[in-house]
């Protein structure tokens, strides 16, 4: 799945990548001292005709771009490997500041005698022949070309081998006037995954009143062509979550809320405790845990979502008025014309309204990195806790470590021609704007026409006053607790225990009111109290002595 999401949240993910990139690293690094030996003791070491280029390794920029059945090419921390078939294309990219002659070599381990590969660059193409095969890397020069400033694309194709597969190919080798300026590609071994990934982009939302949020609400619309395999959209982002949807497969389209119980990477450390609990979820709604990203809890559904299409999304989030927060998801499917809640869950240990409102576009498969998507997102609104809608009209645009660490630089935020603030990311494009930008659309006039209580929702547990006062009494109590004020009618109840995760005891009460907590061991309790329709109409703590 996922997720995931924000410049902090990519931080915690980089160390746990890290640890897994520490083998291929000392792999690598072997592999050169290695290679240098071999040159030495084959007489080859001498003076080096391409020490002033630049080295872009393709194991941060490189993508298999056309890819035929059964492909075995692969981009590895290594670099390009297994390559054996002629009509694999292999796309790599990085950007010049000027315009100009490019004089490109390629780094690379030939496998095959007499072998042909030919370099692409602007539809221009040029092939190099290689008589020998070699246990070691060497430099080889392919020619000059002119490319004009911003991203440039080379692609490498294989025309013929004698042996069973071309070249392992490390860098591509750079220099002359269009390279002399500042460059831009991804050469932090740490960041390989993420600058094949691309630079997420975000909007974060100004938000025009001080009063507690309840609810958030977001019109979403991929353009034609921007759905790409490896998208998503995260349509409303909250300070315990987000709302949106995805490509997962050519197949398979989700739409997802995940809520974070902790900032722990494993789900199996977060205690008992910590955890989320399922209040509901929708009839075709799947459940899980996810981790790598603090852990948390996650809940989707497989819908076919189509692009130029808009969707509505709408989150809710509130206290429960028993110290932990209720978080809960919908969205319109204009398909059928309907609301579908995605789920509620509840957070302990917290008393929370919404706040800080954000989206983002991003891509979770480094393989089609070098694929682009935007999304719009419009008519945006706020509800108050005392059912007041107000407009988000200010947006300010930001990115991840990926762009600021100029690894890629292909993200950028605006407002569209028909007042929707956008996002664009991927695709290796040249246009352009400054990080920390701060938009502004048109004031929208309509509020969302939605009836709150209309919605699908299952009986969360949400502290109701009834028309009559209901209250415990003694309260703290060793023996029974008698309940004021329910007109001597019969409501079932349930007690749950002090984290609020198991009912100790349930029952319904008699015309006295009173239950028994007699057997139940010393500590705080809360008791939740249904109606004849099975509502609950109240919850109340109480101390057992």
């Amino acid at each position: 799945m996922l997720k995931t999401i924000n410049i902090q949240q990519k931080n915690k993910q980089f160390q746990i990548i890290k640890n897994k990139q520490m083998k291929q690293k000392l792999l690598f690094h072997f592999f050169i001292i290695f290679s240098l030996c071999s040159n030495f003791l084959n007489g080859a070491v001498k003076s080096n005709p391409f020490s002033d280029f630049e080295k872009v390794p393709l194991a941060g920029n490189a993508f298999i771009t056309h890819a035929p059945d059964n492909c075995t090419e692969k981009i590895t921390y290594l670099g390009l490997e297994n390559w054996t078939n002629s009509e694999t294309i292999i796309s790599t990219y990085f950007k010049v500041e000027n315009a100009g002659n490019l004089s490109i070599a390629i780094k690379a381990r030939f496998n095959s005698p007499d072998t042909v590969i030919k370099v692409t660059v602007n539809g221009v193409s040029q092939e190099i022949s290689h008589s020998h095969a070699s246990n070691f890397l060497e430099s080889i020069a392919v020619g000059d070309f002119n490319v004009s400033a911003g991203y440039v694309k080379v692609d490498l194709q294989g025309i013929t081998k004698t042996g069973d597969s071309f070249p392992d190919v490390t860098h591509l080798l750079i220099a002359g006037e269009a390279a002399s300026g500042f460059t831009i590609f991804c050469d932090d071994s740490d960041q390989y995954i993420w600058a094949r990934r691309g630079p997420s982009a975000q909007l974060h939302y100004e938000i025009p009143t001080d009063n507690e949020v309840s609810y958030y609400y977001n019109e979403v619309t991929v353009p034609i062509g921007e759905d790409n395999v490896g998208s998503y959209f995260m349509a409303n982002g909250f300070q315990d979550g987000y709302l949106g949807f995805q490509v997962n497969s050519d197949t398979e389209r989700k739409i997802l809320f995940s809520v974070w119980s902790s900032d722990l990477n494993s789900p199996e450390r977060v205690s008992e405790n910590d955890q989320l609990t399922l209040n509901c979820k929708g009839e075709n709604t799947e459940i899980g845990n996810f981790g790598e990203e603090g852990s948390g809890k996650q809940s989707y559904i497989n819908y076919n979502w189509q692009a130029g299409t808009t969707y509505k999304f709408l989150l809710k989030g509130e206290p429960d008025k028993m110290g932990n927060t209720d978080y809960t998801a919908w969205f319109f499917a204009p398909e059928t014309n309907e609301w579908i809640l995605i789920a509620s869950w509840k957070k302990p240990h917290t008393e929370n309204h919404l706040n800080n409102f954000y989206s983002f576009a991003e891509n979770f498969i480094p393989e089609n990195g070098y694929l682009g998507r935007k999304a719009e997102f419009a008519n945006q609104w706020i509800r108050t806790s005392e059912g007041i809608w107000f407009p988000i009209t200010f947006a300010k645009f930001t990115v991840d470590q990926t762009f600021t660490n100029n690894q890629r630089v292909d993200a950028i935020g605006g407002v569209s021609s028909n007042n929707a603030f956008y996002l664009r990311n991927g695709g290796f494009f040249n246009e352009s704007e400054n990080p920390e930008t701060v938009f502004s659309v048109a004031t929208p006039t309509e509020s969302p026409n939605i009836n709150i209580d209309d919605l699908p929702i299952c009986h969360t547990v949400v502290a109701k006053s009834p028309a009559q006062d209901i209250k415990l009494y003694p309260n703290p109590s060793d023996h029974f607790i008698k309940i004021q004020g329910l007109n001597n009618e019969i409501y079932q109840y349930k007690i749950l225990s002090m984290n609020q995760t198991k009912v100790v005891l349930s029952g319904t009460t008699d015309g006295n009111n009173e239950i028994n907590i007699s057997e139940l061991p010393k500590g705080i309790y809360t008791i939740i109290l249904y109606d004849q329709n099975n509502t609950n109409i109240q919850a109340l703590k109480f101390i057992k002595n």
